[in-house]
């Protein structure tokens, strides 16, 4: 496991959920603090509020992809969507050709129902792959920014646009 697999990891094993633990391990380079990238992903966990549906970890890194290669306008989709379909592409075949589902994931054959988190016991991290998933989003996401550099400066920490005054 890479440098951001360990930082991702490291803080789902503090209680992050599985976004917040992507999103949070890539303050430096979106330009944004952790605090605020936890913030940002903490919804996105469980598959979208513990759903099950999108894996909070490949959601955790699309969040990323948007701070780093959007623009903020409505033509970047052209630009992010592509990144995030190669994104899920690698994700799924690095956890054996599945999924970006996290009930398939899981090995669920339906959405739990309860909003309530589990208690994050020694049994809890046994059966859950999600300590692996993070990790593996993480690296991914690294990987992808190593190779292709974001082309703008990131986002201001507090989220405003930068206006040139005259």
């Amino acid at each position: 496991m890479g440098k951001k697999g360990e930082e991702a990891t490291a803080l789902f094993y503090q209680g992050y959920n599985c976004s917040q633990s992507v999103a949070g391990a890539f303050a430096e380079e979106t330009g944004l603090s952790q605090q605020l990238l936890l913030r940002l992903s903490v919804g996105l966990g469980g598959g979208v509020g513990r759903l099950r549906e999108v894996c909070g970890a490949f959601g955790g890194a699309v969040l990323v992809l948007g701070l780093l290669y959007g623009d903020g306008s409505p033509a970047s989709k052209r630009t992010v969507y592509p990144i995030v379909q190669q994104l899920a592409a690698q994700y799924r075949q690095a956890n054996g050709g599945g999924s970006i589902v996290c009930r398939e994931l899981l090995g669920l054959t339906r959405p739990e129902g309860s909003p309530v988190p589990e208690a994050r016991t020694p049994e809890y991290y046994k059966k859950r792959p999600c300590p692996a998933l993070v990790g593996c989003a993480a690296d991914l996401l690294a990987d992808y920014i190593a190779q292709h550099p974001p082309r703008r400066d990131p986002p201001p920490e507090d989220g405003a646009a930068q206006t040139e005054t005259p």
